[in-house]
């Protein structure tokens, strides 16, 4: 089992993140102050020592030099001394205790740099100086120029400087993730809260919602999308118990009958008519098949399943359809264009035309029109019979599973409520559409479809 480098907690992950982050951004700067500021303060030191011992030596060159000096601000010995040990010029303060003659520059013209530590009584603190010790030769023979600056300021400023370096950096790194845990915290409360909230919905109860934040961010549109994807769950779901429950009910309609039939002939062989109570109950058989077949196909349909298309005929299609109903009560007028080419399933557009007309039989008082035209890029189905209509309010009603207008029960009480949403089912499917037109007297259904290659 491989050990996971960060923990799995995303408040973790990101605290230790930040953590690193910081780490290495506070290492390099360390680095590079330790590296840099001591070399900075010591040659601001030495720089300011240089630029008096220079002055004296070439005081000393010209024979100008004063026997006593004036150092400049914060250098603490300017002194000049003979080949002989003679001291020839002098500042007036000397540091106590600092002996700079132990400084013998080798060579003439070149410039020694040597730190002393001075170490004076136990009540005293000790001093830490720069000596700088330049020789060269004068009218009266060379000499030594010393000079001296006390180097405690720069000791102060690196105490301090190692003091934010070693103790400020861990002080500081344990803040940042203490502020990261924090923030990170308060983020993801919210989320806390709307994974208490999902963990305590059911599918009995799906009527509750997650809280929504109103930070106005990414987890505010979390929310909302969850409970977006709530509502149509919601309604998913009760659209399928009600799906089931009318299933239920238009199933047990049929199969009762069946059993009736079948018990009665059992219970009275002798008197029964055994043709005529074969013949309804493949009747019976026939209308559960159907039901059946149009179950699985919607239920294909909201799963997304799609059949095998190629380009489909529909004009041919709907020639087909009249063929099969010469000899119908109800005569069937087409209209038909040449050619109405569609990209989709043969099986499933010829169940749409199917349910279509076998609706406008059952409604209509004298004929039904048929037409197949093509119009743009669009192919437009209109099936219209002379029935008595559907009112405007129920024209969205009558494409609900299982949804039976009062005069269609009185026209045909083995209808299943399932033939129009099958069929706008399908439609949708096709990337198309089915409506119902108006239109006076009976009914008119409209489905468009995209015509397959160009218009």
């Amino acid at each position: 089992m491989v050990r996971r480098l960060f923990p799995r907690s995303i408040r973790a992950r990101l605290t230790a993140v930040a953590t690193l982050i910081a780490a290495l951004v506070f290492t390099v700067t360390s680095a590079i102050t330790l590296t840099t500021v001591p070399d900075n303060l010591r040659g601001v030191v030495q720089a300011r020592v240089e630029v008096a011992v220079r002055r004296a030596a070439s005081e000393a060159r010209t024979g100008e030099l004063s026997p006593a000096l004036e150092p400049p601000t914060r250098v603490h010995l300017l002194e000049v001394v003979a080949a002989d040990g003679r001291v020839v010029a002098s500042s007036h303060s000397v540091p106590k205790g600092l002996q700079v003659t132990s400084l013998r520059p080798p060579k003439a013209d070149t410039l020694y740099t040597a730190e002393r530590t001075v170490y004076r009584s136990p009540d005293e603190a000790e001093g830490h100086y720069l000596i700088m010790a330049l020789t060269v030769r004068t009218p009266h023979g060379p000499v030594t120029v010393y000079g001296a600056s006390s180097l405690a300021e720069v000791d102060r400023a690196l105490i301090w400087v190692y003091l934010l370096v070693f103790v400020g950096t861990p002080l500081v790194l344990v803040s940042v993730a203490g502020i990261a845990w924090v923030t990170v915290g308060s983020a993801l409360r919210p989320v806390e809260r709307i994974r208490t909230e999902m963990a305590e919905i059911t599918g009995q109860d799906l009527s509750r919602r997650v809280p929504v934040p109103d930070t106005g961010d990414e987890i505010t549109d979390l929310a909302t999308t969850t409970n977006d994807t709530l509502d149509r769950l919601e309604r998913s779901a009760e659209t399928q118990r009600r799906f089931v429950a009318d299933a239920s009910h238009e199933l047990r309609s049929p199969i009762s009958a069946l059993r009736a039939q079948l018990e009665v002939a059992t219970a009275y062989p002798d008197e029964t008519d055994w043709k005529v109570t074969g013949e309804r109950a493949l009747a019976a058989a026939d209308r559960l098949t159907g039901i059946i077949e149009e179950l699985l196909m919607l239920a294909r349909l909201d799963a997304g399943a799609v059949p095998e298309r190629r380009v489909v005929d529909l004009a041919h299609v709907a020639q087909e359809q009249v063929r099969r109903r010469e000899g119908s009560p109800v005569p069937i007028v087409p209209n038909l264009c040449a050619a109405a080419p569609v990209f989709g399933s043969t099986l499933q557009l010829d169940r749409l035309l199917t349910n279509l007309l076998d609706n406008a039989t059952r409604h209509a008082a004298g004929r039904i029109d048929l037409e197949v035209a093509v119009e743009g890029d669009k192919v437009v189905v209109t099936v219209t019979d002379d029935g008595e209509g559907i009112p405007p309010q129920d024209r969205e009603r009558v494409f609900e599973r299982f949804t039976r207008l009062e005069s269609a029960r009185v026209k045909d009480k083995e209808g299943s409520g399932l033939g129009l949403p099958l069929s706008r089912e399908i439609a949708a499917a096709h990337g198309g559409s089915l409506t119902i037109a108006d239109h006076s007297p009976g009914a008119r259904f409209v489905a468009v479809l995209p015509l397959y290659g160009p218009p």
